[in-house]
């Protein structure tokens, strides 16, 4: 083969054997190249096991300056407790060590969990959280490991995004509990139907007595709640909640935060959370005053300054309590976030007053700074003020995780994330959506209990069953489609209007058909009367018809009579007639014989006229007068 093979090397032409020549000195310099590559290789690997152990070294230099740092303040604060409770304080080190590294190692940091980063300052969180506990309060060693428990749960789970994890965290803060302490009835807490409530807030006693205790039961928070929302109303414009489960945690959460010195929230939930409605109430709560910017077209950098310097003002000379309500929707300008990071970081704005307010704040504060025993120089007066501001004004940012906004933002601006407690709102569970429905739906008449239930329940499954699809659709189109609580208020909203509606045209119909029903009934009352009053009419007209015939029958009697003595005048009219004609001819010739004496008479009258007094009496003495005087005198 050896023979063969080199009688064909022999029989290549030149040109083939170059290329062969190459080939070789490439496989020459590749294998070459390969083994300096596996040389550095180990280089590599070999400094990265350096680097591990070193690494690996440091971290357990870490956990135990850790442990030593939070071991002093844990011990300092505990040795004025009873001697089991201060036995407590090296479990509950161990313990939170020990559930920080679970979480840690858990929840890794991603492009989407941008804040999934656990460091120090949340252990230091845990036991600032401790530290508020008092002899008198926590008298059991139960009950302060029911309070690590709770610490542990604001610093860590609070910050988690989904059920997913939150139910993780859960088991991983069980089992390290469980290990540590002695809680008969832990699991109570964690059970996923009607959880007791694992809650420590300033208010557990009430509104009047400021004591960080335990909530015993949701009844009597709900109770304080209420009272606190209804002075709230008085004072404010009027907020109309539901303060079911998951709303009296926030506002124990938000309470919690906003009363430690520097404490500022990161609320994060969609819109329509009840982020800024809870955060008023907790402010109230906490005897702060709630303070938000308006928005307007001209709103500019220069007027966000000039609220700032009021809000420090009040913070820092009146020492007024403040809270600074901001919303990212708020954010006119990225620029405004400089300003809120630094206050967020280390509470002082830098060149956010001028000379003259500078010097007029110092001057100010002169006063105070020679109380606390130190010299009234400017840098500590300045120094007092900024301390004020730090211990009265605490900022509440809200901001919704829909969209790149927040991420961006968050990572240009750290602070948001690293110097607040975040407290995320997970979506409402259908216990809680049961009992918004049940609230905004008591005010209406839904008919019977049953039916009312009914509706009542149907509202959370078809917002829940909505998710669901919308989850589906997700991840066949790759689409969101957000519900928030909002459109859960939305769709108890758009149910009451429309079942308005239609009983108001069901009752216009009902009014319309009873008006209708009512003129017939009146039409029929009145044709009944008409009916009576015909029949008597009729009774009577049967009489008047009997009458009338009667009437009439004498009528033809009479009237015979008079045709007979119709008969009887008209022949006396005849002879009337005659005599008319008779008497027409003698007035005709009396008329001629008028018309003859009357010449006579005038003759007469004149005769008459021409007598005297004279001749009457000699007329009258005549005993026997001639013819025709006698005539005159026989009147």
């Amino acid at each position: 083969m050896h023979e063969s093979a080199h009688g064909v090397l022999n029989a290549c032409p030149p040109r083939c054997l170059a290329r062969a020549a190459v080939r070789v000195r490439m496989h020459e310099s590749a294998h070459g190249a390969l083994n300096a590559c596996r040389a550095r290789c180990r280089a590599c690997a070999a400094v990265r096991v350096r680097m591990h152990e070193s690494a690996h070294g440091v971290l357990n230099a870490c956990r135990a300056r850790c442990r030593a740092c939070a071991a002093v303040p844990a011990q300092g604060h505990l040795k004025h407790f009873k001697e089991e409770v201060q036995d407590m304080g090296t479990k509950i080190l161990q313990a939170a060590l020990a559930l920080h590294d679970r979480v840690s190692s858990q929840f890794r940091k991603t492009a989407i969990n941008f804040h999934y980063e656990f460091t120090v300052r949340h252990l230091a969180n845990v036991f600032q959280g401790l530290l508020m506990s008092t002899p008198d309060q926590f008298n059991n060693t139960t009950k302060l490991a029911k309070l690590w428990l709770h610490e542990s749960e604001r610093v860590y789970a609070d910050r988690l995004v989904s059920l997913t994890d939150l139910e993780t965290y859960s088991k991983s803060a069980v089992a390290i509990a469980k290990k540590y302490f002695s809680i008969g009835d832990i699991d109570d807490y964690y059970k996923k139907k009607d959880p007791k409530p694992l809650i420590f807030c300033h208010f557990a006693r009430g509104l009047a007595e400021k004591v960080y205790d335990e909530v015993a039961e949701y009844p009597a928070l709900y109770k304080t709640l209420m009272e606190a929302l209804t002075e709230y109303n008085e004072t404010n414009a009027v907020m109309d909640l539901v303060l079911f489960e998951d709303a009296m945690k926030h506002v124990c959460r938000i309470s919690r935060i906003i009363s430690n010195p520097s404490g500022h929230a990161l609320l994060v939930g969609v819109g329509g959370s009840g982020k800024q409605s809870l955060s008023r109430l907790a402010g109230h709560i906490s005897g702060y005053a709630t303070v938000t910017i308006v928005i307007s077209g001209s709103y500019s950098m220069n007027n966000f300054k000039e609220d700032l310097q009021k809000m420090y003002k009040r913070a820092g000379v009146k020492g007024e309590g403040i809270m600074f309500l901001f919303t990212d929707t708020q954010i006119v300008d990225e620029r405004m976030l400089v300003y809120i990071n630094d206050l967020l970081a280390s509470g002082e704005i830098p060149d956010l007053f001028p000379t003259e307010d500078k010097d007029e704040i110092v001057n100010a504060m002169r006063g105070e700074t020679k109380a606390l025993g130190l010299v009234d120089s400017t840098e500590n007066c300045w120094a007092t003020f900024i301390s004020k501001v730090k211990q009265n004004l605490h900022m509440v940012f809200t901001a919704s995780p829909v969209g790149e906004n927040f991420r961006i933002r968050s990572q240009r601006f750290l602070a948001t994330v690293t110097s607040t407690v975040i407290d995320w709102f997970q979506p409402w569970p259908e216990s809680s959506l049961f009992s918004v429905a049940k609230k905004f739906l008591d005010e209406i008449d839904l008919g019977n209990d049953a039916l009312r239930g009914a509706v009542v329940e149907f509202m959370p499954y078809s917002f829940a069953l909505v998710n669901k699809v919308s989850s589906k659709f997700f991840e066949a189109e790759r689409r969101y489609n957000y519900t928030t609580p909002k459109t859960f208020l939305e769709l108890i909203k758009l149910y009451k209007n429309v079942l308005g509606k239609k009983r108001q045209a069901t009752q216009d119909n009902i009014d319309r058909l009873e008006s209708g029903l009512n003129k017939l009934q009146k039409v029929q009352a009145d044709v009944d009367v008409l009916i009576e009053a015909a029949k008597v009419m009729a009774v009577e007209v049967e009489h008047k018809v009997a009458s009338a015939n009667v009437f009439a029958e004498q009528v033809g009697v009479e009237k015979e009579k008079v045709g007979v003595e119709n008969a009887a005048a008209q022949v006396e009219a005849e002879k009337c007639a005659v005599i008319a004609k008779e008497v027409s001819e003698k007035q005709a010739s009396c008329e001629k014989d008028l018309a003859a004496a009357e010449p006579l008479v005038a003759q007469a009258e004149a005769a008459l006229d021409t007598l005297n007094k004279k001749d009457l009496g000699e007329a009258k003495s005549l005993k026997k007068p001639p013819a025709g005087v006698d005539d005159i005198t026989a009147v």
